[in-house]
C-alpha cells in the first residue's frame, strides 16, 4: 500500500518554510479563559500568556473555495499534499525560552523537516515533522516541533478508533472535563479550525465512523497544562512533550491527571478516557531557576 504513495514526491517538500505574523491581542486570551472555565486570563498589555496559548495566533485563514470536504484546507501549498483523508495532531515537543505577553509583535517562522511514511495495521500512513520558532520583541521565545499523521479511511465503523492501553492508575491530580458540543465549538471557532469531526457530528459519525465528536488533540494538551497551572501556580513551564494515544469523544467525561516528580523537576501528565483508557500522554519540565 504504501508503494502507492509517491514518496519521492511528498519529501520534495522537505525545507519548504513559510514566515508569518501575528500581535497578542487581548480578546483572543480572555475567550480562551472562559473556554478553560478560568476566572480570568492575560488581559493588560505586558501580561504572559499561557504556555500553548500562542496556538491562538497565526490562524489558518484560507478562503472558503480552498476548503476540502472535511472542513480542512485542500492538499497542497506548505504542507506537502498527501493523498490520504484523515489528517491527526499526532504530539509534539516544545521548548518555552521566554514568555510570550500580551501586546507582543511575534514572528513564526515554520520549515517541513521530515516526511516518512510506512505502513499501520489499517493501511498507509504517512508523518510530517513540522518545526515552528517563535520570536517576540526579545528574540526566540518558542521552539516547537509538530507531528502530523496521514492515514486512509478504515471502511468500517469506529474502525477509526485504536485498541487502548491502560492509563497509569496513580494521579497526585486529578480533573474531570465535560467536553461538550459546546466546548468543542468553542475552541474550534478559537483555533479557526474548521475540521468537520470537531462540530458536525452527522458528518463525524456518518463519513469518518466516529462514536461522537472527537476532542482536539491540542485541547487536551492544553487541558493537561492547565492542571498543572492550577496545582503549581507559581512554577514556569520550560519544555513539554505530548503524544495522542487515543481519541476522546464528547459523548462522556475524560479526565485530565498529573503526577509530579520526587525531585520535583518534571510532572507527568495524561488524559484518561471513561473507559479508563490512555488517551494522551505527557510531559512538563519545570524552570528549575524558579522558586
Amino acid at each position: 500500500m504504501t508503494s502507492m504513495l509517491d514518496l519521492a514526491h511528498l519529501q520534495q517538500w522537505i525545507g519548504k518554510s513559510e514566515t508569518r505574523t501575528d500581535t497578542v491581542t487581548e480578546v483572543p486570551c480572555a475567550a480562551m479563559a472562559a473556554t478553560m472555565d478560568m476566572e480570568s486570563g492575560p488581559q493588560q498589555p505586558g501580561d504572559a500568556i499561557a504556555p500553548l496559548w500562542h496556538w491562538l495566533y497565526f490562524l489558518p485563514l484560507h478562503r472558503q473555495s480552498e476548503l476540502g470536504e472535511d472542513g480542512h484546507a485542500k492538499r497542497g501549498g506548505f504542507l506537502p499534499p498527501v493523498p490520504l483523508p484523515r489528517r491527526m495532531w499526532a504530539g509534539g515537543r516544545l521548548q518555552f525560552l521566554q514568555d510570550i505577553r500580551v501586546g507582543d509583535a511575534i514572528t513564526r517562522t515554520s520549515r517541513i523537516v521530515k516526511v516518512d511514511a510506512k505502513e499501520g495495521k489499517t493501511g498507509p500512513l504517512v508523518f510530517v515533522l513540522v518545526r515552528h520558532e517563535i520570536a517576540g520583541p526579545a528574540g526566540l521565545a518558542i521552539v516547537e516541533e509538530h507531528d502530523i499523521v496521514y492515514r486512509g479511511m478504515s471502511g468500517e465503523s469506529n474502525a477509526a478508533v485504536p485498541k487502548g492501553i491502560p492509563a497509569p492508575q496513580e494521579a497526585a491530580w486529578t480533573r474531570e472535563i465535560n467536553a461538550d458540543a459546546v466546548m468543542l465549538f468553542r475552541y474550534s471557532a478559537l483555533t479557526f479550525n474548521g475540521h468537520r469531526i470537531h462540530y458536525d457530528r452527522s458528518y463525524t459519525t456518518g463519513t469518518e465512523g466516529y462514536p461522537g465528536l472527537i476532542v482536539h488533540g491540542p485541547l487536551i494538551a492544553t487541558l493537561l497544562l492547565d492542571l498543572l497551572r492550577r496545582q503549581m501556580p507559581g512554577a514556569r513551564v520550560a519544555g513539554f512533550r505530548f503524544k495522542a494515544v487515543s481519541p476522546l469523544f464528547d459523548t462522556a467525561p475524560f479526565q485530565v491527571c498529573g503526577m509530579p516528580s520526587a525531585d520535583g523537576k518534571t510532572v507527568s501528565l495524561w488524559a484518561k478516557g471513561p473507559d479508563g483508557m490512555l488517551a494522551m500522554e505527557a510531559t512538563a519540565t519545570l524552570d528549575a531557576s524558579e522558586p
